[in-house]
């Protein structure tokens, strides 16, 4: 999409009121998608109902004053559910049930003191070292936990406990014994989210899908009468119904802040989790940021290290009275996208709609089937870890569907940043088999030179590899958009040019293509691609 800098909208003073009907409309819809997801994914992190709800609202409110993004809705997610509840598991264990979720609360503070710090270093390059095949490894490792937690819920059964095999394990034994009219619920909401997309009616297709399971929901649950507590018999068994089915939230909005509990920070657990919130909700929502600007059609391009800023203090203030981590969320970003947000008030009037909800007609809330907040997290776990993500790292290369197995598996044999540390691990690994040389796995050698025509050409000698591809981009970054400057790159010298750095030389040469410049590859006649992917890692045949 060609436009002029005039046309291309900006929040700024003049954009609050030029594009206030899209911003407050696109708002509106997904404060709909936003509000049952917050609570989803509250109650699967173990944390009150409420508080995703008061991370979005933060969120919502607070960010668009500190970020340019301009399309990003700022909230908690899926993927950040396994560190929570992971959190609140073990701070049960050593502070017990009463002051584990004050204690996270801390670990949420100072994680958020700590994005803080992120981005006022300018680290917001660091989501670049990360190799596509991990991240997507990772994503679909808490795909399957998400699944193998909220499958029991949404079939009515309740307190089902494991690591990730024993859950999955379990869902047999929880099909067999489900709550048939819970499971109804479940079900029943299963059927609209996957179904949903495929019906081409464009006036079904404006109403979003967690408004539908809404709608058709809560009618259920007062059918069943879920408010009373109350039993029933079918296929000679008896099954219990009642208000734990029931998502649980307080009728005043001001008595469900909570403040930390900071004695978290003196043990080595407590520290643990606040690297973890900080890095891996870090690195997600500097790759959803980025997802979303290549979303934009007005390929506006957020400063990752602002955008750090503001999560930061976003997640500090969230966690202070009670939230979930936040992070720039990807599915609702997209519904903006797709519902015309055009600047980052549409964010603010997300946060102002979830805001208003929850202070006036925080009963409705309470009328909302569990079941029904389990299945919309399955089906995002689906997602995740669907059998086309599978598919689509295979398509990269046989040996990125490796790294991408080996980081799902480690995650679910052991924990996050082991799972991560498990896949960039293989990733090297297999590097060197193909003949990397070590010196190059993180550090570039290029020599650079002015041509007479005015390109500059830079030569890569060793590797270009995830590893060493940030200082590598810094140069490219700094010669050719900073100093205006076509540039040839010049690969021939490489042992290996891996899947991550084609993907990202990809990213760069469409950014200088829209600042009206040429980025060029050269010298890969002599590398053999190791799939028949567009973006596959090519290795130098031997002369």
């Amino acid at each position: 999409m060609s436009v002029s800098p005039v046309d291309v909208p900006r929040g700024d003073r003049t954009g609050f009121f030029k594009y206030f009907r899209s911003d407050f409309q696109s708002g509106f819809l997904v404060f709909l998608i936003a509000l049952p997801l917050c609570l989803g994914i509250s109650l699967a992190s173990g944390y009150p109902a409420i508080a995703g709800v008061f991370t979005a609202i933060i969120g919502g409110l607070l960010t668009p004053w500190i970020s340019n993004s301009e399309l990003t809705i700022k909230g908690p997610a899926a993927g950040l559910i396994v560190i929570a509840l992971g959190a609140i598991t073990e701070m049960k264990q050593i502070y017990g049930e009463e002051l584990a979720y004050q204690v996270v609360l801390g670990v949420g503070v100072t994680a958020g003191i700590l994005q803080i710090i992120f981005g006022l270093s300018r680290s917001g390059i660091l989501g670049e070292f990360f190799p596509t095949s991990v991240v997507h490894g990772m994503l679909a490792a808490i795909g399957v936990i998400i699944i193998s937690k909220q499958i029991h819920i949404a079939m009515g059964v309740m307190g089902v406990k494991g690591d990730p095999f024993e859950l999955i394990a379990q869902i047999p034994k929880s099909f067999r014994s489900m709550n048939p009219e819970i499971a109804l619920i479940g079900f029943v909401s299963l059927i609209i989210l996957f179904v949903k997309p495929l019906i081409k009616n464009q006036y079904v297709r404006l109403i979003p899908a967690p408004l539908i399971v809404i709608m058709v929901a809560v009618p259920l649950g007062m059918y069943f009468d879920l408010t009373n507590e109350h039993t029933y018999s079918m296929g000679g068994q008896n099954f219990a119904l009642g208000e734990k089915f029931l998502v649980s939230v307080p009728g005043n909005l001001f008595k469900a802040v909570t403040f930390p509990d900071f004695r978290g920070l003196t043990s080595f657990a407590g520290w643990k989790w606040v690297f973890l919130f900080a890095l891996i909700g870090t690195l997600e929502s500097l790759l959803s940021a980025k997802a979303v600007d290549s979303l934009d059609p007005w390929k506006r391009k957020t400063n990752m290290n602002r955008d750090l800023l503001a999560i930061g203090v976003a997640n500090t203030a969230a966690a202070a009275i009670g939230g979930l981590p936040m992070i720039s969320e990807i599915v609702r970003s997209k519904a903006n996208v797709d519902n015309g947000g055009r600047t980052r008030y549409a964010n603010m009037y997300h946060g102002f709609f979830l805001l208003a909800f929850v202070a006036i007609l925080p009963g409705l809330i309470h009328r909302i089937p569990l079941a029904a907040l389990s299945a919309m997290l399955v089906f995002t776990g689906f997602r995740l870890a669907s059998p086309r993500e599978f598919q689509n790292v295979f398509q990269t290369g046989k040996e990125q569907l490796f790294i991408f197995i080996s980081t799902l598996l480690g995650v679910l044999a052991t924990d996050l940043l082991v799972g991560v540390g498990i896949g960039i691990a293989v990733k090297f690994t297999i590097h060197i088999l193909n003949g990397v040389p070590l010196r190059s796995l993180f550090k570039p050698f290029l020599d650079i030179q002015k041509q007479a025509d005015g390109t500059t050409l830079i030569s890569a000698h060793g590797s270009a590899v995830f590893s060493n591809w940030i200082p590598f981009k810094r140069q490219i970054e700094q010669i050719g958009l900073v100093q205006r400057t076509n540039l040839t790159i010049d690969l021939s010298d490489t042992r290996l040019v891996d899947h991550s750095v084609m993907e990202k030389l990809h990213e760069l040469q469409e950014e200088f293509e829209r600042e009206g410049l040429k980025l060029e590859l050269v010298g890969l006649e002599n590398h053999q691609k190791l799939s028949s992917h567009e973006f596959a890692a090519r290795r130098r045949s031997a002369v």
